[in-house]
C-alpha cells in the first residue's frame, strides 16, 4: 500500500493506475475526491482514463487509508494543496491535469489558482459554489451530531440529494457505508474549515483550460448559479447533464469520464508547454 509522509506522524495513502501502452510516456491526471471519501470514489473513472493517462488517486489527509486528523488540526486549503504538490514531487511529476469532485473541486480550483505552474487543465465535477451559503451556520449542529452518532447517520440523511432519485438502492447503501467510515475527529475539523472555505477570490485567477460538469437538477446550485462562477474562468466550458444528483462524478461516472477524456484531447497542447 503506497504512502507518502506528510508529517512526522501522518501519512498520505495513494494509488497509481497506469494501463497506457508501455512504450509511451503518458501525461498524469491527479484526482481529488470529496468530503468523507477516498481515492476509491473514482472507481467508475479509472478503467477508461487509465488507458490513456497515468492516474494518481490520493486519499486526502485524514480520510480513507490516510492518517486520521485530530479534532483541533488547523485545516487550510493551502495545507491540503501542499500535501498533493509534495506527493506529486515525490513521484517526479511536475505538471499534471487536475480533476476534482464535490469539495475536491473546491480544493482543485484553489490549487489551479494558487499553483498555476503545476496544473495543465482543470476539471471540476458536481462542485459547490465558491462560497456555500449556510455551511458555516450548520457547523455546531453537525459537530454535535458527529460526536453523538458518528458520520454514517449524516451520510444516510444526505445521500438522497447527493446521489439523486435514480441511483440504485444497493449503490446508495454502499456510498452511505463508504462515507460513514470516516474518522469523527477528521470530519469535525474538516466541516468547520474546508467545507466552509471561501474561494471567490481564487476563481478569476484560474488560467488553465477548465471543464465544469453539473446536472440540471443539482441541489448544490442551479445551472445559472454554476454558470455565474464558471464564466469568471477564461477558457472554461460548462457541461450540463440530465439528473438531480449533485455527486455527478458518482452517478454519471462513465459519461463524466468520457467528457473529461474529450476535454483533455482538445487540450493536448498543454502537455507540451
Amino acid at each position: 500500500m503506497p504512502t507518502f509522509p506528510i508529517s512526522a506522524d501522518a501519512r498520505l495513502h495513494y494509488e497509481v493506475d497506469d494501463f497506457t501502452d508501455p512504450w509511451r510516456e503518458p501525461a498524469t491526471v491527479l484526482m481529488l475526491h470529496g468530503n468523507a471519501e477516498s481515492g476509491l470514489a473514482w472507481y467508475g473513472w479509472v478503467p477508461s482514463l487509465s488507458r490513456h493517462y497515468k492516474i494518481v488517486r490520493p486519499d486526502m489527509r485524514g480520510f480513507g487509508a490516510s492518517t486520521p486528523m485530530p479534532r483541533d488540526f488547523p485545516w487550510t486549503l493551502d495545507i491540503i494543496i501542499d500535501d498533493y504538490a509534495r506527493l506529486m514531487d515525490s513521484l517526479g511529476i511536475r505538471r499534471f491535469h487536475l480533476v476534482g469532485a464535490k469539495i475536491g473541486g473546491t480544493i482543485a480550483r484553489a490549487f489551479a489558482a494558487r499553483r498555476p505552474e503545476r496544473v495543465m487543465t482543470l476539471t471540476v465535477v458536481g462542485t459547490p459554489p465558491p462560497l456555500r451559503a449556510g455551511a458555516a451556520e450548520r457547523v455546531p449542529e453537525l459537530t454535535a451530531a458527529f460526536e453523538r452518532e458518528g458520520v454514517e447517520p449524516w451520510a444516510r440523511e444526505t445521500m438522497g440529494s447527493r446521489l439523486g432519485s435514480t441511483f440504485p438502492a444497493a449503490g446508495v447503501e454502499w456510498w452511505i457505508q463508504f462515507m460513514g467510515r470516516t474518522a469523527v475527529s477528521t470530519q469535525i475539523g474538516f466541516m468547520k474549515t474546508i467545507a466552509c472555505a471561501d474561494i471567490r477570490a481564487d476563481v478569476p485567477k484560474i488560467r488553465c483550460p477548465t471543464l465544469v460538469i453539473t446536472t440540471d437538477g443539482s441541489g448544490l446550485a442551479s445551472v445559472e448559479e454554476t454558470r455565474a462562477w464558471q464564466q469568471q474562468i477564461p477558457n472554461s466550458t460548462l457541461v450540463v447533464l440530465p439528473g438531480n444528483s449533485y455527486h455527478v462524478a458518482a452517478t454519471h461516472a462513465e459519461r463524466c469520464a468520457a467528457e473529461t477524456l474529450d476535454f483533455l484531447a482538445r487540450n493536448k497542447a498543454t502537455e507540451a508547454a
